[in-house]
């Protein structure tokens, strides 16, 4: 049974989501949590000289926040050093994207992110003397999922 709002629109789970590097090129699987998909603007104020205390705003620099995805260490893991391989030997330009599914997985959301460089990699520390499970950590570096980029003629790209 899909859950769907008053509307019938499909609602988001928000424990289901999975990362994909250049459009599945590499399946990055499901992860457990994930952090920063999140976007602030500078605001650049403008005053004119004859217009006593009226101000005007206009959105500045975009900033976004790199994401931190957690799990833990599965077969997926595989993946992700196949994928931190291929960008230690090439510098190369990922896309990438965070997939948001319904409770029956189902697409709801989709976030395209420019420009994906792993940025920290690491799997908790093992202890014999313990059963915690091997948590697994991946930070990543984005420019955006947005289309706010201008180029020379003023069009956003």
């Amino acid at each position: 049974m899909a859950i769907a709002s008053a509307d019938g629109q499909l609602l988001g789970m928000a424990n289901r989501f999975m990362l994909e590097i250049d459009e599945g090129t590499y399946n990055l699987g499901s992860w457990s949590k994930v952090t920063g998909l999140d976007v602030t603007w500078d605001i650049a104020e403008y005053r004119s000289g004859d217009g006593w205390n009226h101000r005007w705003y206009q959105p500045g620099n975009t900033k976004y926040t790199p994401l931190t995805l957690e799990r833990a260490a599965c077969a997926d893991s595989k993946t992700v050093q196949a994928w931190l391989n291929a960008t230690a030997k090439t510098p190369k330009v990922y896309t990438g994207s965070v997939i948001l599914y319904d409770a029956n997985a189902r697409e709801v959301m989709r976030w395209d992110l420019n420009n994906v460089l792993p940025n920290k990699w690491s799997v908790s520390g093992f202890e014999a003397g313990t059963s915690k499970i091997a948590l697994e950590t991946l930070q990543i570096n984005h420019l955006g999922f947005l289309t706010d980029e201008q180029t020379l003629g003023g069009a956003a790209s």
